[in-house]
């Protein structure tokens, strides 16, 4: 299970980094709060039994939060 959780992480900072140039700024930060949030919720689900329940719940709310924060026009 803790590889599952290694490599979803690894995925995770991979998609973050790789094809950004092209994104617009609200799409890179809605793929990074996506990517932190899920390996966020995948440790605290690690914790609590649910890891990838965990990963999937803060995947979507870095997701949201992404793409609702910090919009300069």
């Amino acid at each position: 299970m803790k590889r599952l959780i290694a490599g979803l992480a690894l995925v995770a900072v991979l998609a973050t980094t790789a094809g950004c140039s092209g994104m617009s700024g609200q799409e890179q930060r809605t793929l990074s709060g996506g990517a932190i949030g899920a390996a966020g919720g995948a440790g605290i689900g690690l914790l609590t039994g649910a890891p990838i329940a965990g990963a999937l719940i803060g995947g979507a709310a870095g997701a949201g939060v992404g793409a609702l924060c910090c919009n300069n026009h």
